[in-house]
């Protein structure tokens, strides 16, 4: 008599959905993270809104420069990034990196609270969390192979992507309220103490479950052999390459919603606040879609990033806060599905030894490249106004999918 028992990824909507919660190692990752996801959302908000309010006048360049010392990193230092996430233990690593996040938080924070911060003390401390996270990015993102092996490793990074917007749902409303009502200090504060959930989580994993991936070979080359890799692949080249557009012009939602918020809608950290949060709906439900997928294909990029530009456009063209707050949902769900999909493409088309190096060139370009769009973006928006600031991020999205269709036909008549 055959077996009825239930297949790993069979059942209904909810086990398949959220099937990587079934280890207990994940279980903890995701509990931990998803606290320290909050603390990171409402300093996110509370750094924005300062540099935009307090430390300037509504410069949407100064925010931009924040961007790109914060998110830049992670293309100067990708080499030896790489190297470190496919040679050392990879929990050890985390258990460093996260700390010392936890502390450039306390810092900044002790500067807004005792009122001795000025706009360079923002620029150096979003230069140090940027050195940070340019070794911490690349080993969090395949640490989640090591938590549910291959076999569910797209769910686990659509979960993922689910807990960080979910907690942006919650962080930036909260913050704008806490913003109002005492100001931006005590912010970074908490989110330093958030850290202490996800560093509770690494340390309470069970090492004997955890599916250690092969270790790269001691090889001078290093990130060149995985930059030789990737140019032999023509799908990670396509994937890649659309996350650069997209990632450069596309996805600087930070200075699109506090523009448009301040310059366009008149409003305060309320709506900035409130404005996140709707766009992280769009964002959870988009990460949710994708972990029901088993494995990404290059055209569900091609269509995301299609719908992406659509849901832009949109957005440039809304008359109000409420309408605008529609067409956020529309981006924030196209663009999750978008990096999301990306993400879990180039993992499971990568070899695992490879893998470390090749994420960090994904991380370099997916934290990167924002920041080197981010400057531009911030000038469109104080020059010409936010509405075509957008209007750069819906271009994005319209010249990726042109790069994907052109690139594939180039490669097919070859």
């Amino acid at each position: 008599m055959p077996s009825t028992a239930p297949t790993p990824h069979s059942g209904g909507f909810l086990s398949k959905t959220f099937r990587s919660l079934r280890r207990y190692n994940y279980r903890l990752w995701a509990a931990g993270a998803f606290i320290s996801n909050v603390g990171t959302w409402m300093q996110r908000i509370a750094q924005d809104w300062l540099v935009l309010t307090q430390l300037t006048n509504h410069s949407g360049a100064a925010v931009g420069i924040v961007m790109s010392l914060q998110f830049g990193p992670p293309i100067a230092l990708m080499p030896w990034a790489g190297r470190l996430a496919d040679r050392v233990d990879r929990r050890k690593i985390l258990l460093v990196t996260q700390s010392a996040l936890a502390g450039t938080a306390l810092g900044l924070g002790l500067l807004v609270v005792t009122g001795w911060v000025t706009l360079w003390h923002v620029y150096l401390f979003a230069g140090l969390m940027g050195c940070i996270a340019a070794f911490d990015a690349p080993v969090r993102q395949i640490f989640a192979a090591e938590l549910v092996g291959d076999e569910d490793l797209p769910n686990a990074v659509a979960l993922n992507s689910t807990l960080f917007n979910s907690a942006q749902l919650i962080g930036p409303a909260v913050a704008g309220v806490v913003i109002a009502a005492i100001g931006t200090g005590w912010l970074f504060f908490v989110n330093a103490l958030s850290f202490v959930a996800v560093l509770a989580a690494l340390l309470k994993m069970r090492a004997s479950e955890l599916r250690h991936l092969p270790k790269a070979p001691v090889s001078g080359a290093g990130m060149l052999d995985g930059l030789r890799y990737v140019r032999q692949r023509p799908d990670l080249v396509i994937a890649l390459t659309m996350l650069f557009l997209v990632g450069t012009y596309g996805l600087n939602f930070p200075i699109f919603i506090s523009t448009m918020s301040v310059t366009e809608f008149h409003g305060g950290p309320h709506l900035y606040g409130a404005l996140s949060s709707t766009m992280a709906l769009g964002s959870v439900f988009g990460a949710l879609l994708s972990a029901r997928r088993e494995s990404p294909r290059v055209a569900l990029l091609a269509l995301s990033a299609l719908a992406f530009g659509l849901a832009c456009t949109l957005a440039a063209l809304m008359p109000n806060a409420w309408t605008f707050g529609a067409a956020l949902v529309a981006m924030g769900a196209s663009a999750q599905t978008f990096t999301t999909s990306t993400n879990s493409l180039v993992q499971l088309r990568t070899q695992p030894a490879m893998r470390g190096r090749v994420m960090a060139i994904y991380m370099a370009i997916f934290l990167g490249c924002t920041p080197l769009g981010a400057p531009l973006v911030g000038w469109v928006a104080d020059t010409w106004g936010p509405r075509w600031a957008l209007g750069m991020g819906a271009a994005s999205g319209f010249g990726a999918v042109l790069f994907a269709l052109t690139y594939h036909r180039r490669h097919a008549r070859h």
